[in-house]
């Protein structure tokens, strides 16, 4: 399947770097989509139908906000569609790309290593090309199927979460510095038990509760750095943030 990304920003060079194979795309700053075509073996183009006209699946990458504008370019050529545009719901984008197979996913950054979240739109449309584009998603990551109206929920859950996890990995260095431990080797320490933690996790079927227990023991060190991270609302800090990516309740 030749893949092609309309747009050549952070996502889509992500995109690009997981799936490891020759793409074709564009993007308004053209330095910057020759630069994704080399490090992927594929080609860069000058104009967005360009990529519309030879791929068999175009990947949305561009700004939200340029749907229907970049729609106007592409459509007709447009053989099948994947969005990784946030905040644009699935009926928009069958509205925007009529009598095409479109598809809605929502990626994290750690695709990159094909390691990411994915989340893709249900929809009950049954497409002769689903199979195909969900594997080739699936290939990133962990692929989740949600309903269309929770994608803008999940986007704030996993996708803006590499960015919490690396300000909670730098925050813990910073705490090892202050009591004498270099960055560099605190850096490691934090980041791999970071890692180690999520496949644990995993394998304990992400039971969560199950592995706080493991390593905690009452009265224990750990049940006390625990109840300082509670009483510093460790927990209210992630659902403030999460509402804070979504906007007020009465607003959605």
């Amino acid at each position: 399947m030749q893949i092609g990304l309309i747009g050549a920003g952070n996502m889509a060079r992500a995109l690009a770097r997981g799936w490891g194979r020759p793409v074709l795309c564009a993007d308004p700053v053209f330095e910057r989509a020759e630069a994704l075509a080399e490090e992927t073996g594929g080609e860069a183009l000058t104009g967005n139908p360009d990529v519309a006209a030879r791929a068999d699946l175009v990947v949305l990458c561009h700004k939200p906000a340029q749907l229907e504008p970049v729609a106007g370019e592409i459509a007709p050529q447009a053989r099948a569609v994947a969005s990784i545009l946030a905040g644009r719901s699935l009926a928009q984008l069958k509205a925007a790309y009529p009598d095409r197979p479109v598809y809605r996913f929502m990626p994290s950054l750690p695709v990159e290593v094909r390691q990411g979240a994915v989340v893709q739109a249900a929809d009950d449309a049954g497409e002769a090309l689903d199979a195909e584009v969900r594997t080739l998603f699936a290939e990133l990551g962990t692929l989740v199927v949600l309903d269309d109206a929770l994608l803008d929920v999940a986007t704030g859950l996993m996708s803006c979460a590499p960015a919490y996890v690396a300000l909670v990995a730098e925050a813990q260095v910073d705490a090892g510095v202050r009591r004498g431990i270099p960055p560099g080797p605190g850096a490691e320490l934090v980041v791999q038990t970071l890692a180690g933690t999520a496949e644990l996790l995993r394998r304990r079927g992400n039971d969560t509760l199950a592995v706080r227990r493991e390593v905690s023991s009452p009265g224990g060190v750990t049940a006390r750095g625990l109840d300082a991270l509670e009483r510093g609302g460790v927990r209210a800090a992630f659902s403030n943030a999460l509402d804070a990516v979504l906007g007020p309740r009465e607003a959605r």
